[in-house]
């Protein structure tokens, strides 16, 4: 009873593709984080300690910018190894989509600025057939975040 709409040759190529840009976790995490800061800044409105920074430079050498950055590189190779796996996939997506409607009270609209981020560093450095594996994934995580926001009452 699975909730994705990914076959399984098609978890297969987007594991391959995430599995290229997370061997860089913390690098491309922060790189996804400060172009988001930097391109829409209304985004660093969330983010207390970041509020002050202004150059990409700064961000880049920031602890609490790069430790974001793996965590939400984290959260997502969690999802990614779950995608075959919809209750254990759900099991992830929920707490955290919960946590950010709730409690962090964030747009729902930055999850998809981060995963067209995400998947511009994809195409960037890996080229457009790892992007277009990694595309469906991303469009299934920010389906379910959106459910969840919906069902937070967002």
């Amino acid at each position: 009873s699975s909730t994705m709409s990914l076959s399984e040759a098609e978890v297969q190529s987007a594991r391959g593709a995430w599995e290229k840009i997370y061997v860089d976790a913390e690098d491309n995490g922060t790189t996804v984080l400060v172009r988001m800061f930097t391109e829409h800044p209304d985004t660093k409105s969330y983010f207390t300690h970041f509020k002050g920074m202004d150059s990409a430079e700064e961000m880049k050498q920031s602890d609490q910018v790069r430790g974001h950055g793996k965590k939400v590189f984290t959260a997502i190779n969690d999802m990614v190894q779950h995608l075959d796996n919809s209750e254990a996939f759900l099991g992830i997506v929920n707490p955290l989509g919960k946590k950010h409607a709730t409690q962090l009270k964030i747009d729902p609209k930055n999850f998809r600025i981060i995963c067209d981020i995400i998947l511009q560093l994809m195409e960037e450095k890996f080229g457009g057939d790892c992007k277009a594996s990694f595309e469906k994934v991303t469009n299934e995580i920010c389906t379910h975040l959106n459910n969840v926001y919906k069902e937070a009452g967002w």
